[in-house]
């Protein structure tokens, strides 16, 4: 069982899209760029309030867009929007510009949090500084695939647009005291990758991350 210090865990960069949203493409574009850099770890979480534009997000999910509507009042947002890419839970960006994304992540501080070992339907996470109140542990599936998605309605009609690491599943594992703990997971579905999620309630700093 080996362990994922928190020096080399990587950045978090989570998009939250719409394929509803005619200004999303170009952050779709950079996230898929940002994807290939070994050190960050790019989730695309897709949400639904733009589905009434006349086109249904087919990986939206109302969870996704909670997710984001935590996060806003700490990062100073008014409320939710798209694009926006979120840098492990601490900076906040439109992400059109790749280069203010990667200074944001040069500029994240190390993980402060627990090393973290995946293993086959099990998680195990060791000792360290919790939050404040304690932390979130999140389990996240994904593809890591780039896939192509033809919109026939809305913003976008008649386009194909590519999306990476496409979240298809969010759940709480449960908490992290500062103890070392270790959890159950679900098998995860072929295709997909597994992710772990060390995070500060109500949308607070990403204190460890790990994928395997």
């Amino acid at each position: 069982m080996e362990f994922v210090t928190p020096h080399r865990q990587p950045t978090v960069v989570e998009l939250f899209t719409s394929q509803g949203c005619s200004s999303c493409p170009p952050a779709n574009a950079n996230l898929i760029k940002l994807a290939a850099r070994p050190d960050v770890l790019a989730l695309s979480f897709s949400v639904t309030y733009w589905d009434y534009l006349g086109w249904k997000d087919v990986f939206g999910q109302p969870a996704y867009t909670q997710r984001q509507a935590v996060y806003e009042p700490r990062l100073g947002e008014a409320g939710p929007f798209t694009p926006q890419m979120v840098v492990d839970g601490r900076a906040s960006a439109i992400g059109y510009d790749l280069r203010e994304m990667q200074a944001l992540i040069e500029a994240s501080p190390p993980k402060s949090g627990p090393a973290i070992s995946l293993g086959r339907e099990r998680v195990d996470l060791g000792a360290g500084r919790p939050g404040r109140t304690g932390s979130d542990v999140w389990l996240v599936w994904f593809d890591p695939a780039t896939v192509e998605v033809p919109v026939r309605r809305g913003e976008n009609t008649g386009r194909t647009l590519p999306h990476s690491h496409v979240v298809h599943h969010l759940a709480r594992l449960g908490g992290w005291n500062g103890e070392a703990v270790a959890f159950s997971t679900p098998a995860t579905p072929k295709g997909l990758k597994t992710a772990i999620l060390v995070q500060e309630p109500g949308g607070g700093p990403i204190l460890a991350a790990a994928t395997d």
